[in-house]
């Protein structure tokens, strides 16, 4: 006789119910663990992946690492556009010491970048794009642009493998985005949506504590033409579009890869060797570690930035350039107090304060960003936020001013906008002139010159965006005490440049300044001179 034929109809009931109760959640429990498992790879799927990798050759094993490099400093760009505060430029972003295959990286964020209104639309049309990909989409991104418009022939790699198995539909969206757009190929439809670049040379700064300037052009000569710059004794001029990140001299920190006109800054404050110097917005250190060159590395130069991921930027600089006597300052310049030691001892300010950055949006590849939109400020939000960035300048400026013992402040910019520079130095010009400061002519032998909106004008210093690559602006207050002729750093030619200047010194200020060139606002408004 059975064991259930024992139990009365109650307990038979009950024991029935709670087999099927346990049956019940035995096949619930299998089921989420089924799910489980199927949501994440298996160690033998991980472990074939990796087999996968290893059987690459070694080119396909650096493009797929590339790639991945790609994606993380795409994120990066993106996510700072996006705030409109960026970490660093594309080019920063990608030649910092973290990413190895830096020619590689460079090339797919690029053209990713400047393809990246079509990706998007043909992501978007195909409709393939889940969850999952939503929150990978800078890799997916990047796997977008290599396997339909790049050099990816392997499948290894979720991202790829993806792209891979919906390349028809892909194909099949950008067939249509041609044909909505009439027009015939890739190259007509990026057209639609970039900006060209423009050549400029390749200017490369010698970092003089590890160096001397001939040596550089010597062993530089080895690959290109090598020419000394005829204003800065440490700058050389190489052809545009010489490649030397991957150069021994670079890597090793004897020379920096720097535009001529941000290495003007340093050279305009012209700091003497033992001073104490204040660099107050320093990050990625590029003028920083000019500064301690100028200086032979003697004296205490404190480097002062607020941005967290950047100060890690600015100590990888001063590691390369081999500077001791640089002092990093995680934190905010105007929280520094000017009375507390070593503030009080500061005899040189270097103020180089966020930036529109629209003297160098083309270098910095800011017409591949997706907030890039053809002219400068045309519209209130960009004036808004160029009013923004004046307040701020202006606040930076007379902090600046405040320190006690402080003789020379560059106030500078990467921007060609009136309203950050011009205006920006007029406002503080009273207050400087009541705590003994006027403006001094850096660099006299530079011929472009401020914008003739105020007396002593003449004295700002800019270049010009086209004819000098750059648009930076310098302004440089000195205490009344300094000596009125020095200005130059010692080893700087005070003869004339090649620059043609004619006419009276009124006239040449007039040429020199490029009015037809730059953009420049007042009460609001933007105007255009002739």
């Amino acid at each position: 006789m059975s064991f259930r034929s024992h139990m009365g109809p109650k307990r038979r009931f009950l024991f029935f119910f709670c087999v099927s109760v346990e049956r019940a959640l035995d096949s619930s429990l299998l089921s989420e663990l089924l799910q489980r498992r199927a949501m994440r790879p298996s160690a033998a799927s991980a472990a074939a992946n990796k087999a996968d990798i290893r059987r690459l050759s070694n080119a396909e094993r650096s493009a797929y690492f590339a790639r991945r490099e790609a994606a993380k400093v795409l994120r990066c760009v993106l996510q700072g556009d996006a705030r409109r505060r960026a970490v660093g430029s594309v080019k920063s972003l990608v030649y910092s010491p973290s990413v190895r295959n830096k020619r590689a990286t460079f090339a797919l964020v690029c053209q990713t970048l400047k393809h990246l209104p079509i990706i998007k639309k043909i992501l978007e049309d195909a409709h393939i794009v889940n969850s999952k990909w939503k929150r990978k989409e800078d890799l997916l991104f990047i796997a977008t642009y290599d396997v339909l418009f790049g050099q990816a022939k392997q499948s290894t790699g979720d991202a790829e493998e993806f792209i891979i198995h919906h390349k028809i539909k892909l194909q099949s969206a950008l067939e249509q985005l041609l044909s909505r757009k009439k027009v015939n190929g890739v190259d007509e439809l990026t057209a639609l949506y970039q900006k060209g670049d423009t050549p400029k040379p390749r200017y490369v700064r010698v970092n003089t504590l590890k160096l001397e300037t001939r040596s550089a052009m010597l062993e530089l000569g080895k690959l290109t033409k090598v020419q000394k710059d005829n204003l800065l004794p440490d700058l050389l001029i190489l052809p545009a579009g010489t490649d030397l990140h991957d150069h021994p001299l670079v890597l090793n920190g004897s020379v920096f890869m720097q535009g001529k006109a941000s290495c003007m800054v340093a050279a305009a404050l012209c700091p003497e060797p033992g001073w104490v110097v204040l660099d107050a917005c320093s990050a990625p250190g590029n003028k920083t570690v000019h500064l301690a060159a100028l200086m032979r590395d003697k004296g205490k130069i404190v480097a002062c930035e607020l941005n967290k991921q950047r100060v890690h930027r600015l100590e990888d600089t001063i590691r390369l350039s081999g500077a001791s006597n640089i002092h990093v300052v995680h934190g905010d310049f105007l929280n520094l107090n000017p009375i507390v030691h070593p503030y009080n001892k500061v005899r040189a300010i270097l103020l180089d304060p966020s930036c529109s950055g629209s003297g160098t949006s083309t270098e910095r590849l800011d017409h591949l960003l997706p907030s890039y939109t053809t002219g400068h400020a045309a519209d209130g939000t960009d004036i808004a936020r160029l009013n923004k960035l004046a307040a701020f300048q202006k606040k930076a400026l007379t902090h600046a001013l405040s320190f006690p013992a402080v003789e020379r402040v560059v106030y500078s910019t990467c921007s060609v906008h009136q309203i950050e520079n011009e205006d920006v130095v007029q406002s503080i010009l009273p207050l400087a002139a009541s705590r003994g400061f006027r403006l001094a002519a850096p660099l006299p032998q530079w011929t472009q010159r401020g914008l003739p909106v105020f007396e002593d004008a003449e004295k700002l210093l800019r270049t010009d965006p086209v004819e000098d690559k750059e648009g930076f602006f310098i302004a440089l207050f000195v205490k009344e005490h300094v000596d009125r002729h020095r200005g130059s750093p010692s080893g700087l030619s005070t003869q004339k440049t090649n620059r043609r200047v004619s006419g009276s010194t009124k006239k040449r200020f007039v040429t020199g300044t490029k009015l037809s060139r730059l953009l420049f606002y007042s009460s609001g408004m933007q105007t255009k001179t002739a």
